[in-house]
């Protein structure tokens, strides 16, 4: 795979530059590992696909897993216990609150790291709120968010969101006091051409 595609969000490439150079090489050397052909896998069984092959988005992040796992990064999980003091006086939920998590893909030195392959939600949560919360709890002071491209996403399942749409949301949105510096990474599934 490879990285066709840099947004510095809140100065994200300016700042990891600087400050996590080392660990950026290993993001970079992480994604260009990956031989993106292997995991084009996927049937389509939707109906404007139909029996097209795509490219396999859980393959790709237990792919996205061992790589980053081989150069020490981990994974990071935490509670979050949901408050039932907010409820109205009386009610009782149908089914008790359960304690849930949150997790960061994956974490060294203070530098958080996101692969989304998902819909458009999932990306803005993890640059707008996820790594805002994560930050806020001691665990990242920047991040990395890495997403694919119009033309990597074309050749996934329908309603993966795309770098280029992402920017624009990003760009049209603005920056806010609380928000953290991140590097939106677009990868493309093609080889490295040398």
């Amino acid at each position: 795979m490879r990285i066709v595609g840099r947004y510095s969000f809140k100065n994200g490439a300016e700042i990891i530059g600087a400050k996590y150079g080392i660990l950026l090489s290993e993001v970079e050397e992480a994604i260009d590992a990956i031989d993106s052909r292997a995991y084009k896998t996927k049937e389509s069984r939707e109906i404007t696909m139909a029996g097209r092959m795509l490219y396999n988005p859980s393959e790709l992040n237990e792919e996205f897993k061992r790589q980053f796992s081989n150069r020490g990064w981990r994974n990071v999980r935490v509670p979050s216990t949901y408050s039932t003091s907010y409820y109205v006086p009386g009610y009782r939920p149908a089914i008790p609150v359960r304690t849930a998590f949150r997790d960061m893909d994956f974490v060294k030195q203070r530098l958080g790291v996101e692969i989304q392959f998902g819909k458009y939600a999932f990306m803005v949560y993890n640059v707008c709120a996820k790594m805002t919360i994560f930050h806020k709890l001691g665990h990242i002071d920047a991040g990395v968010e890495v997403v694919p491209v119009k033309s990597f996403a074309d050749s996934m399942s329908t309603g993966v969101s795309y770098f280029e749409q992402f920017v624009w949301d990003l760009e049209n949105r603005g920056e806010a006091d609380i928000d953290i510096p991140v590097l939106i990474l677009g990868i493309d599934a093609a080889a490295i051409r040398r």
